[in-house]
């Protein structure tokens, strides 16, 4: 059985992307959520609505011992399946200007989108290693391309994401293991549905947010065959906000 991991899968961008990979693929889709088991679920039933199969892990990525048990009892369970999409998905805001900014806003937010990438990918990469083939795709941001006022913390969990997917893609490419990343702009989803997009959008190239099916198609290519001579490769998907 082959699986694709999509942390932070059960909303939002998470959620558009297990419900591509389903449509698209023939891999069974893990669907990792933190907090909110029933979201999860309802990406679980259309998961299953695509006709595929699929499984929900919670675990929080920011913690190292909960994701390895957390994956290490699944695989028990299921000891003929590999791993052979990671998508690092998981992440959070906890925007402020940098003055005025917590400790605990920043240390929060680094810990969620890069040290999740790492407590997940460092476990799983050995497997992919030995397996020789894998496919890696970082969820970054625009914020971590080009800067965003007022998440200096977004930015430089992200800008660092976007970095080390560079970096290790230079490591792994010789055992047949891309690794990507993606940068999405404005996104309709709960994390932006506090900003106002009849203001924000004339910022926007296209003058409009976009929806989560459009950054899950390219994270779908990533994760395929298709892909397999695009690595350290960061995509953006932003309707041209910074062309």
């Amino acid at each position: 059985m082959k699986c694709a991991l999509i942390t932070g899968g059960s909303r939002g961008i998470g959620k558009a992307i297990c419900i591509q990979l389903a449509k698209d693929t023939e891999y069974h889709i893990l669907i990792n959520y933190n907090s909110n088991q029933a979201a999860a679920l309802e990406t679980l039933k259309a998961v299953e609505a695509e006709g595929n199969t699929g499984d929900i892990l919670q675990f929080n990525v920011t913690d190292a011992d909960q994701v390895n048990s957390t994956l290490d009892t699944w695989q028990e369970n299921n000891k003929n399946a590999i791993i052979e999409v990671i998508v690092n998905n998981a992440g959070i805001t906890k925007d402020g200007l940098f003055m005025w900014m917590p400790q605990n806003d920043w240390q929060d937010v680094i810990n969620t989108s890069l040290n999740g990438f790492f407590n997940v990918t460092n476990h799983l990469i050995q497997k992919m290693l030995r397996n020789r083939y894998g496919r890696i795709i970082n969820v970054a941001s625009v914020s971590g391309v080009k800067g965003t006022a007022g998440q200096t913390n977004y930015s430089a969990a992200k800008g660092a994401l976007v970095a080390a997917t560079k970096a290790l893609a230079q490591e792994v490419a010789k055992r047949k293991i891309t690794v990507n990343a993606v940068a999405p702009g404005f996104i309709k989803s709960d994390m932006t549905a506090e900003l106002n997009e009849a203001e924000l959008k004339s910022l926007i190239p296209v003058n409009r947010f976009g929806e989560p099916e459009e950054v899950a198609h390219a994270v779908s290519f990533l994760a395929s065959k298709k892909a397999s001579y695009i690595t350290g490769e960061v995509i953006n998907i932003n309707g041209g906000i910074y062309s």
